[in-house]
C-alpha cells in the first residue's frame, strides 16, 4: 500500500512543475487594411476616433440630456450590468476551487442499541446513552494538472466578454437614443414644412376661385388646386405618427412610459448639424475599439480554456483530506484528551472507464473553440464593412444633400415668379401647380436628406465603437 509519506513528495513535486493540460491560448494574428477603401469626401479625417461623448460634437443639449438619462436607467443596460456581476461571481466560485475547504460541525445524539440484535453483550455494556460530538472537517483537491486553472481562465474570459457586452450594448443604446431623436426633430421639421406649404397652397386656391367666379379661369384650375391641396394636407398627420413613435422608441430607451417625454420634446428644434470634420483613426485602431470583437474575442479564450478543463478529467484527482474534533458520551470530560480524535492522509480518484464520455466532452468543447474562432473572424470583417459602409454613405448623402439644396432654392424662385405671372394673367395655372408641387417635394426631401446625413454620421460613430462610458469605471459590486 503507498504510504501518505511516500505519495505526498510526488505530489508536491507535480504542483511546483506546474502542470497545465490542454492548449495554451494565443490571440489569433491579424492584418487589417492599412487605409480605409470608401473616399473620405465627407470630412472625415484619420486622426484618432474619439472613444466617448461623441454626440457632444451635435452641439444639442437636449440629446446629451437625453443619453446620459439612457445610460442611467435604460432597462436592457441594467440587465447587462447584472450579467457582469453574475460572470464575476462565477468566475470567483471557479477560483475558489483552488483552495482548500473546511467544514465544522457539532451534534449531540440520545440513543440505544438493540439488546436482541446484539444479545452477546459483555457484562455492564451500556445499551442506552448520549453522545456529544464536534469538530473540523477539512478537504483540498490539489490541481495537478491545471484543469481547475483552467476553468479558472475560462471564468475570466467569460467576466470580461460580460463587461465587452455591456459596452457594446451602451454603444447600441447611445445610438438609438441618438437615431430616434434626429427622426423626431425631421418630423418636426416635415410638419412645419407641410404646414407653410398648404398656408400657401390655400392662398393660391382661394385666388383660383376668385379668378373663376369673375370668369378669368375654367373650373379645372379650381378642381387642381383642391386636389394638390387636399394631398398636401394629408402629410401632416404622418409626421405627427412618425413623431410619436420616436418620443415613444425614446421613452423605451430611457426606461420610461411612452407618453413621458411628449411635453418635454413638443417645441420644434433643429436637426442636430454634423460637425465638419469627422476624425475616424485607421483600420488598425477598429479592433481595439470595437467592443463587439473584444467580447467575440474574449469568447474564444474562454472556449480554448474550457479545453483543459474538460482534459483534466482523463488524468488521476489527488486530494488531501483529515477531520479533526471531540466526542463523548458525557459533556463533564467533553475536553479531556481521551474525547479527541483525528483522521488526515492523501485520496486518490481515477475514472478508469467512462465509455469514451471524457474524450467526447473534449471533442466536443474543440469544436466550440473552432465556432468561437470562426465568430472572432466574423466580427472583425463585419466591424470593417459596417465603417465602409457608414463612410460612404455618410460622403454621399452629404452629396445629395447640397443638390437637394439647391433645388429647393430653385424651386421656390419658381413659385415666386409663376404666382406673380398667373396673378397678371400672364401663365397658365399649370405651371402654378407644378412649381408649388416641385418646391414641396424638394423641400421634404431637403428635410430627408438632413437627417440622413445625421443619421448616417451616428452610424459611423458606432461603427467605429466609441460611445460608452470611461474603460476605468468598473461595474459596481452590489
Amino acid at each position: 500500500m503507498i504510504s501518505y509519506q511516500s505519495l505526498f513528495p510526488f505530489l508536491l513535486a507535480g504542483l511546483l512543475a506546474g502542470c497545465v493540460v490542454g492548449p495554451d491560448y494565443h490571440p489569433p494574428q491579424t492584418a487589417p487594411p492599412a487605409q480605409w477603401v470608401s473616399p473620405q469626401d465627407g470630412g472625415e479625417t484619420n486622426l484618432p476616433a474619439a472613444d466617448t461623448a461623441w454626440w457632444k460634437s451635435f452641439h444639442d443639449a437636449e440629446l446629451d440630456s437625453l443619453i446620459v438619462r439612457a445610460a442611467q436607467s435604460n432597462l436592457n443596460l441594467r440587465a447587462a450590468v447584472a450579467r457582469v456581476r453574475q460572470a464575476r461571481a462565477a468566475a470567483r466560485v471557479v477560483s475558489a476551487g483552488l483552495w482548500p475547504t473546511a467544514d465544522a460541525a457539532g451534534s449531540f445524539a440520545s440513543e440505544r442499541l438493540s439488546a436482541n440484535g446484539f444479545p452477546e453483550f459483555p457484562p455492564g455494556f451500556t445499551i442506552q446513552g448520549d453522545v456529544y460530538q464536534t469538530g473540523f472537517d477539512a478537504a483540498w483537491e490539489l490541481d495537478v494538472f491545471g484543469g481547475t486553472r483552467r476553468a479558472a481562465q475560462a471564468a475570466q474570459a467569460d467576466e470580461a466578454a460580460a463587461e465587452f457586452g455591456r459596452r457594446n450594448l451602451m454603444i447600441t443604446i447611445t445610438a438609438e437614443v441618438a437615431r430616434n431623436y434626429v427622426a423626431a426633430r425631421a418630423f418636426q421639421r416635415r410638419l412645419a414644412v407641410a404646414d407653410a406649404n398648404i398656408k400657401a397652397q390655400e392662398e393660391i386656391a382661394a385666388l383660383t376661385r376668385d379668378r373663376f367666379a369673375k370668369g378669368l379661369t375654367g373650373e379645372l384650375d379650381v378642381k387642381e388646386a383642391d386636389a394638390l391641396l387636399a394631398a398636401t394636407r394629408a402629410q401632416p398627420p404622418l409626421f405627427e405618427t412618425g413623431f410619436l413613435d420616436a418620443v415613444y422608441q425614446l421613452a423605451l430607451l430611457l426606461g420610461q412610459p411612452p407618453g413621458a417625454l411628449i411635453e418635454e420634446l413638443t417645441n420644434a428644434a433643429p436637426i442636430p448639424a454634423a460637425p465638419p470634420a469627422v476624425p475616424v483613426g485607421l483600420p488598425s485602431d477598429l479592433l481595439q475599439r470595437r467592443p463587439d470583437v473584444q467580447q467575440a474575442e474574449r469568447q474564444l479564450a474562454s472556449a480554448t480554456a474550457q479545453i483543459g478543463a474538460a482534459t483534466a478529467d482523463l488524468y488521476p484527482k489527488f486530494s488531501l483530506t483529515g477531520d479533526a474534533g471531540l466526542q463523548s458520551v458525557s459533556v463533564s470530560d467533553w475536553f479531556s484528551a481521551g474525547s479527541r480524535f483525528w483522521t488526515a492522509g492523501p485520496t486518490v480518484q481515477w475514472r478508469i472507464f467512462d465509455a469514451g464520455r471524457i474524450r467526447a466532452r473534449i471533442q466536443a468543447q474543440s469544436a466550440r473553440a473552432d465556432e468561437a474562432l470562426a465568430a472572432y473572424e466574423q466580427s472583425m470583417l463585419a466591424a470593417f464593412t459596417d465603417v465602409e459602409t457608414a463612410l460612404t454613405g455618410y460622403a454621399q448623402e452629404q452629396t445629395r444633400r447640397q443638390s437637394l439644396a439647391h433645388a429647393a432654392e430653385a424651386n421656390g424662385e419658381v413659385v415666386d415668379m409663376a404666382g406673380d405671372l398667373y396673378r397678371h394673367g400672364l401663365a397658365d395655372f399649370l405651371r402654378v401647380l407644378e412649381a408649388q408641387r416641385s418646391l414641396y417635394q424638394s423641400q421634404d426631401a431637403l428635410i430627408e436628406s438632413e437627417r440622413a446625413v445625421s443619421s448616417d454620421l451616428i452610424a459611423l460613430y458606432k461603427a467605429l465603437g466609441g460611445g460608452w462610458e470611461d474603460k476605468s469605471q468598473p461595474v459596481p459590486e452590489k
